[in-house]
């Protein structure tokens, strides 16, 4: 699995990816939700040590996740001598969320977390890592509001300050065992209470929520799965595709429940020692020792409050990713972008958007002239070894047509979407080879010509159609 996503998700090179722990240490085998709380400010107190004003270009990067990152090191690259600060909102060094399934299910260590693993790589790069939480912006004025009431001054600025997780209005969130899986920190909790057969119910069975489904499989569990939508990853795959892998989830022994919700969680005096009840609407009752939260997440945008930047889903940005503020720019999960299959502006919570997002505005902030081409709606899981995906309007666009396949006793599927000569939009589980040829199909807008009927009558010649029309 893991170097099926390094390729899937194009890291350049080993090093930007996960760190495997040595196998002697281990053999690897909604809207009415409250508003999310914002992570706990572990780092130090001390203040944003700023450098003086020298004539250059002062630069600074809200936000340690792979888009700030990605845009700090951009940045060093297009300008030599700007003043880059980053600053990083946990303790610790920049990491990536997209790792921690793999340390929840101790393929590696916390260390393995980090973006880069070379010690010194910021200094080296003369990009100034610091720690802090930003309270407010102020645009006009040129400069950041940090808590406990230091200014720090900016002439370009980068909002990647990515998103928090959303808790429900369910009573019984704040009770011990209960946790989100979304910093490093939610982490830990969660590999200290999820030993092996111990009973642990997981809320959200969505692209989050399945991540975290195949890392708990991992640590030998006794796990429930409850999901209100009637189906599993109900944003990610059609009704089909949904039921499929709730079944293969089944057969693997996950409970999973779906068109359910909970309604409070309370605590439990129970003899053999697990410390909460998890009531449903459907009037069962569930103990755990553990409840995992991931009912989805918010953009990070609070502390723009006031500040005149124009916000949606999340910051509002035009093609360069450039805000409503000239000297102010978004990326990653904070950031409302261009999408590519509708023509519009979409927050695209992914690794490979914030990548790209980081790159393309890093470049604009330096002088360039880089537009950003729209991100494509792709989500690829692998969730107790069957893999899924969706790419671009999945679920099909008025006028349109479809294809399908599906062999239940083979958990294998595939829908194709068209509109007039284009392919638009997929689904496909049980399939690793034909993920890069369905994106590219898509990102190409390739006309089909006859292959639009051939695939009409057999969308299992996917792969031929991409050679015929799209070269190799």
């Amino acid at each position: 699995m893991f170097e099926f996503f390094r390729k899937l998700f194009g890291y350049a090179s080993e090093a930007d990816s996960p760190t495997e722990k040595p196998k002697s240490e281990k053999q690897v085998g909604e809207k009415q939700a409250s508003e999310p709380a914002p992570a706990p400010v572990q780092a130090s107190r001390d203040e944003i040590k700023v450098s003086p004003a020298n004539g250059a270009t002062r630069y600074v990067v809200l936000g340690g996740g792979p888009a700030g990152v990605i845009a700090s090191e951009t940045l060093r690259k297009m300008d030599k001598t700007g003043d880059i600060l980053l600053i990083h909102g946990e303790d610790g060094q920049p990491y990536s969320r997209m790792a921690i399934p793999y340390y929840l299910s101790d393929m590696i260590d916390e260390a393995g977390t980090e973006l880069r693993k070379s010690p010194g790589h910021y200094q080296d790069l003369g990009i100034n890592v610091q720690h802090g939480w930003v309270e407010g912006v102020s645009p006009d004025a040129g400069n950041i509001q940090m808590r406990g009431g230091q200014t720090v001054p900016f002439d370009r600025l980068l909002v990647a300050t990515g998103a928090s997780a959303i808790r429900p209005p369910i009573d019984g969130l704040d009770l011990p065992g209960v946790h989100a899986c979304w910093t490093i920190e939610d982490a830990r909790n969660i590999v200290r209470l999820a030993e092996p057969g111990t009973h642990v119910v997981l809320l959200g069975a969505g692209f989050i929520g399945c991540i975290i489904l195949e890392a708990l499989v991992e640590r030998g569990v006794k796990l429930s799965v409850v999901e209100m939508g009637d189906r599993m990853v109900p944003r990610m795959m059609n009704e089909t595709a949904g039921n499929m892998l709730k079944r293969w989830c089944q057969n693997k022994g996950v409970n999973v429940l779906t068109s359910t919700s909970i309604s409070k969680i309370e605590p439990s005096e129970g003899a053999d020692g697990e410390g909460l009840l998890v009531d449903l609407d459907n009037g069962e009752q569930m103990p755990a020792h553990l409840v995992v939260i991931a009912a989805g997440v918010r953009s990070n945008m609070g502390f723009l409050e006031g500040s005149g930047i124009k916000t949606d889903q999340g910051i509002l940005v035009d093609k360069f990713l450039r805000s409503s503020h000239p000297n102010i720019y978004a990326a990653g999960d904070v950031a409302q972008g261009p999408d590519f299959s509708t023509g519009g502006f979409s927050v695209h919570a992914v690794q490979p958007t914030a990548a790209d997002h980081g790159r393309i505005a890093a470049i604009n902030m330096a002088g360039g002239n880089a537009p950003f081409k729209g991100s494509l709606v792709m989500n690829v899981l692998d969730t107790v070894g069957l893999v899924s995906c969706s790419f671009g309007q999945w679920q099909g666009v008025e006028g349109g047509e479809q294809a399908e396949r599906v062999d239940e006793n083979a958990f294998k599927y595939v829908n194709l979407q068209f509109e007039g000569d284009h392919l638009v939009g997929a689904i496909s589980l049980g399939r690793t080879d034909w993920v890069g040829v369905m994106r590219g199909l898509i990102q190409t807008k390739v006309p089909l010509g006859p292959w639009k009927q051939k695939l009409m009558s057999d969308p299992h010649l996917i792969a031929e159609a991409y050679v015929a029309r799209a070269g190799t």
